[in-house]
């Protein structure tokens, strides 16, 4: 078996793990790291796909900002024990039973596909390097410059007000 096969059922493994875990897990500070954790191995995935920016920028999303964002939410919502909606027994039964039957059909998919073979056809010109990338975006030519810029500017203006709005006010004498 070849070392990238390893690689890639160890990652599917964490992935399908922590997916669970972000579920089933009680504790919504638990829920929010193991989602992280399931991030990191999608990164990992991109990465053996020789998707390197598309990594990159997954981890810098989604591992960053979004789960920033969830734990802002998680941690102004306050959430405590008492206000926790208790599910049946069977709900959670339900879950895992089709957590378990899902994840058996991804993995007998896996397993009893065939892989392509054959040559791909190639024109010898390099488009998913980031340098390739980063000159498309960001060349002056192309004009991807202002608006990367405006995105910038607009995401720092929603982060302050959302600092502003989740402030508490002091009570006024």
């Amino acid at each position: 078996m070849s070392p990238i096969l390893i690689i890639f059922y160890v990652l599917a493994a964490i992935t399908l793990a922590t997916a669970f875990l972000t579920i089933y897990s009680k504790n919504p500070i638990h829920s929010a790291i193991y989602l992280v954790l399931c991030f990191f191995s999608i990164a990992g995935h991109y990465l053996l796909f020789n998707a390197q920016f598309l990594a990159i920028v997954h981890v810098i999303v989604y591992s960053g900002a979004i789960m920033i964002l969830f734990l802002f939410t998680i941690m102004l919502m306050n959430l405590n024990k008492e206000d926790e909606v208790h599910k049946p027994r069977i709900t959670r039964l339900g879950a895992i039973t089709t957590f378990i039957l899902l994840s058996t059909a991804l993995v007998l998919i896996f397993m009893y596909s065939k892989p392509f073979v054959g040559d791909y056809p190639t024109t010898g010109e390099d488009f998913q390097s980031i340098k390739k990338l980063g000159t498309v975006l960001l060349d002056d030519k192309e004009g991807f410059m202002v608006p990367f810029e405006f995105a910038s500017i607009l995401l720092l203006v929603a982060m302050i007000g959302a600092v502003l709005l989740s402030k508490k006010e002091k009570p006024t004498k």
